[in-house]
């Protein structure tokens, strides 16, 4: 079946105000960036912009999705195939270099901070996501052969945020580095011992 040319068009210019809206929440922030300077960089009418999204809400919605569906999370080293258990670790605390940008740490604890009522769509998609990263950090645990898997992982993501959090704020990847000695610690000290 093939695509009517204004249906292939309206998906190029969702794809392109999710892009835009990308780079502008982390170069500026959530809430310094407008949905008239995502209109602009993308670039689409505002009519087009509210067609796809009717709200900002609706547009931090999209953006962390189009996030999680792209990989472009540290989370998705998680489902990596092609990296061994203590790789997708590693990973998990590695900020990409390359960028002088300031840091902006998870942007789902971003969201969540920025649109702090717990009824918001934006909100409810951010803890939906932090509700399934233990669960994958249990996953990967197992694999490395931790005792407990389920609290190794939710001590994991604790230690994922935080490091994520300081290193937003002091603006110092550093931060993700002693995050990672910590968690190799946990994992070290949960991992099973030959009988």
């Amino acid at each position: 079946m093939t695509e009517s040319p204004a249906r292939g068009k309206g998906r190029g210019a969702r794809e392109r105000v999710l892009v835009a809206a990308t780079t502008l929440f982390q170069r500026h922030g959530i809430n310094a960036t407008t949905m008239e300077q995502v209109a602009a960089a993308a670039p689409v009418s505002k009519r087009t912009l509210y067609a796809h999204f009717p709200a900002k809400d609706d547009l931090m919605v999209g953006y962390l999705r189009h996030l999680s569906e792209s990989g472009a999370t540290l989370e998705a080293m998680l489902d990596r195939t092609d990296l061994s258990p203590r790789e997708q670790l590693r990973w998990l605390f590695t900020i990409p270099d390359g960028t002088n940008a300031p840091i902006r740490g998870c942007p789902f604890t971003d969201a969540a901070a920025e649109f702090p009522d717990p009824e918001s769509p934006v909100h409810r998609y951010a803890l939906e996501r932090k509700r399934r990263f233990p669960q994958q950090l249990a996953e990967l645990a197992a694999r490395l052969g931790a005792v407990d898997p389920e609290a190794l992982g939710e001590q994991l993501a604790i230690l994922a945020d935080g490091a994520a959090g300081r290193a937003m704020v002091l603006n110092d990847g550093a931060c993700m580095r002693y995050g990672l000695m910590a968690a190799e610690a946990l994992v070290d000290a949960q991992s099973r011992r030959p009988e």
